[in-house]
């Protein structure tokens, strides 16, 4: 078991109008994980937390694609306004300890860094590291190539 299953459990019971059961997947996340994955957001196929999701926030309309590994301990949410969230495309690690806040876009095979505070779009193919993060290397491969054994 991880948040993952339990997100994907609370989503298929939202969408189809089941109450109660999402709230109730919600509780069970934070409890065995100590994270918060609403059960709104958006997560495509694929995609999930590393070491369980422990600690992991996410903001209840965030996007998050296709085959994306999310670190434990990192922040998915909005800024001061509400209605500042990010969109993270399909084929993103997203390293432990990362913050992506406020109204952005995360492009397609992206690495974001260990501790890394995502402020700013990032563009598609490249790694981005620091407070605040910037693109440090553009890759013309996979992504999962460089993360062997990774996904």
């Amino acid at each position: 078991m991880n948040a993952m299953n339990l997100y994907r459990k609370g989503n298929w019971c939202y969408r189809h109008h089941i109450p109660l059961l999402p709230q109730c997947f919600k509780a069970l996340t934070y409890l065995f994980f100590n994270s918060v994955v609403p059960y709104t957001t958006k997560i495509g196929s694929e995609s999930k937390f590393a070491y369980g999701g422990i600690g992991c926030v996410v903001h209840g309309r965030s996007v998050i694609g296709d085959r994306v590994i999310i670190g434990q301990n990192t922040t998915i949410g909005r800024s001061l306004d509400p209605e500042d969230f990010p969109t993270i495309g399909n084929d993103v690690y997203i390293s432990a300890g990362a913050r992506i806040i406020g109204n952005i876009k995360v492009g397609n095979n992206v690495i974001i860094g260990a501790n890394a505070v995502v402020n700013k779009d990032v563009p598609d193919n490249c790694i981005v590291a620091g407070v605040p993060a910037k693109v440090i290397r553009t890759v013309d491969v996979s992504i999962w190539e460089l993360l062997k054994n990774i996904y």
